[in-house]
């Protein structure tokens, strides 16, 4: 692993102010970000790197490795749910497993927009379809981890109206319609176009993305008391997991393409786990599954771990693997 990217990476002012937000619950300072805010700024990034990839798209042609990346990242999302369940079922239920399964399945829209400023700063290129890989990704983990709650629990403890509407549900989950629908969008607009929103898009990004890991901070800080009761084994999983998955895929990607930008972001997409599409999905599909464990793994663990060692542990296993230096 190259520790002086280690270095660099927990240097950086985005990472620095994740770690302020919380340090700022530990300390019990009352910092903290207006709701109507904090919903803004993820909109807005989610807005921002839909759109921008949309318009990498319109510099791209339909060929082989595209639809190889895609379906790549599709297996993955329902791969991941499946041995994480029979790894956690013993362990923590059925229920909570099923639920567990899908976050570490599905992904993290955050992860993904803090990989991207990681790979600029670096001067990494990468191609624009990995945005709609991410979307692509986060749905069919719930529909798994639901599937396999029903076989093994009953469908009794689940309230989903079947498959169809869990899908459904989940690709109007207003993170992934409105990634989609930029994603649409940046793709349609011309380049003349997408220059005359360019201050709003890429200008003061930067800035929104700080804010908004501060938020995030905040929010990890408010769930390690509630994590911590669930012992060492959660904790374990939460930083064991997405390290497996995301070195197996810095490593396996390499047969997929040789961009070592879109392989970064292929294995902290595997890496990374849902806490936003999921618990909501949770709540209506399985309500017997504990939203305090999941939740803070999620969130409060596999993030930071992550935006601080795994980005450049993953890039290093790429790079070692055949990638550019």
């Amino acid at each position: 692993m190259n520790w002086q990217l280690l270095l660099d990476n927990l240097s950086n002012p985005a990472l620095l102010f994740f770690v302020l937000g919380v340090l700022a619950v530990r300390v019990g300072s009352d910092l903290e970000i207006p709701s109507g805010s904090s919903r803004f700024i993820s909109l807005y990034l989610l807005f921002c790197i839909g759109f921008k990839g949309g318009q990498e798209l319109t510099h791209s042609s339909l060929n082989m490795e595209m639809f190889q990346t895609m379906g790549f990242g599709i297996l993955m999302a329902c791969l991941v749910p499946i041995y994480s369940f029979f790894f956690l079922k013993k362990r923590f239920g059925v229920e909570n497993a099923g639920a567990i399964a899908a976050a570490y399945g599905s992904v993290s829209a955050v992860t993904f927009v803090t990989a991207i400023s990681f790979l600029e700063a670096l001067r990494i290129s990468f191609s624009g379809h990995m945005v709609a890989v991410m979307a692509l990704m986060e749905a069919p983990a719930i529909v798994v981890g639901v599937m396999l709650v029903r076989q093994f629990a009953g469908r009794q403890n689940t309230h989903s109206g079947g498959i169809g509407h869990l899908l459904r549900h989940s690709l109007t989950n207003g993170s992934v319609f409105l990634i989609l629908g930029s994603l649409v969008i940046g793709f349609l607009s011309s380049e003349k176009q997408a220059l005359g929103i360019k201050p709003f898009t890429t200008d003061i990004y930067k800035g929104f993305l700080a804010i908004f890991l501060l938020d995030m901070g905040i929010t990890s800080g408010r769930k390690l008391e509630e994590f911590f009761k669930s012992g060492w084994s959660a904790a374990a999983f939460a930083v064991l997991m997405p390290m497996v998955n995301g070195c197996l895929t810095a490593w396996v990607s390499g047969w997929i393409t040789a961009d070592t930008g879109n392989r970064l972001l292929l294995s902290i997409l595997a890496a990374s786990a849902s806490y936003i599409a999921v618990p909501a999905a949770m709540k209506i599909a399985v309500p017997k599954a504990n939203p305090g464990l999941f939740l803070p793994m999620a969130l409060a663990v596999t993030f930071p771990f992550n935006i601080t060692v795994g980005l450049p542990l993953y890039l290093s296993l790429i790079q070692m693997s055949g990638g550019p230096t």
